[in-house]
């Protein structure tokens, strides 16, 4: 006699997992470089972040919803970080470190910007009214980022977050589903990387946005 409850559990997950993934579609930005399963056209807004050491960056966050799940991809341009920091290095109060004008300080500070940019994403997520029940180090085609899972406390939904820096631009997916939803795989595993021409591409190595290294090798466009 319980057996039919359990029975009724799992084929509800199956059936509204076979919605989940029929409903999607993928979606390409050349201007930003990358693909991404999507419920849908996106909606689009155009917005601000302000990096670790206060820069304030273009940014564009593409949301939408799938059921009572909720979805969304944050891209922010780090491209113009080096000018606005090596400018406020020209002004700052003498004596302190972005003054001082050596390798990675004065002029360079921008370079500690670029690479702490995951982490600090990931600090974001830590700051929530949320439980942490995991943090990773992952890739997505060979681009190093991070994974962070939280059940936030309000409703128990979960969320899931993958950060990764390519080209000098921070993705941020992040998706909330309902307590007992299936994990939003088709969303997280989806992203992949386009090079100026709109072409998918695959590195040869671990990719880091490391602002000192050359150009790494692509295969596979």
């Amino acid at each position: 006699m319980r057996v039919t409850p359990l029975l009724s559990s799992i084929l509800v997950l199956a059936l509204s997992g076979t919605a989940f993934a029929q409903e999607w579609e993928e979606f390409l930005s050349k201007e930003e470089r990358f693909t991404c399963n999507f419920p849908g056209t996106p909606t689009i807004t155009e917005t601000t972040w302000t990096s670790q050491f206060g820069a304030i960056l273009p940014a564009r966050i593409y949301s939408g919803t799938q059921g009572t799940g909720k979805f969304s991809i944050t891209v922010v341009d780090y491209n113009p970080i080096q000018r606005l920091l090596s400018e406020r290095s020209m002004s700052c109060p003498a004596g302190t470190e972005t003054c001082q004008g050596i390798h990675d300080w004065g002029l360079g500070y921008w370079k500690n910007d670029v690479r702490s940019a995951v982490v600090y994403a990931s600090s974001k997520f830590f700051q929530r009214d949320a439980k942490i029940v995991n943090v990773m180090a992952n890739f997505a085609d060979l681009v190093a980022g991070q994974e962070v899972q939280l059940t936030n406390n309000a409703d128990q939904s979960r969320t899931f977050a993958s950060i990764y820096m390519h080209d000098n631009r921070l993705i941020i997916l992040e998706a909330t589903v309902p307590r007992n939803y299936p994990p939003p795989t088709i969303f997280q595993q989806s992203l992949g990387w386009l090079d100026e021409n709109g072409t998918r591409i695959r590195y040869n190595n671990i990719n880091h946005n490391e602002p000192d290294l050359p150009p790494p090798g692509i295969r596979g466009r």
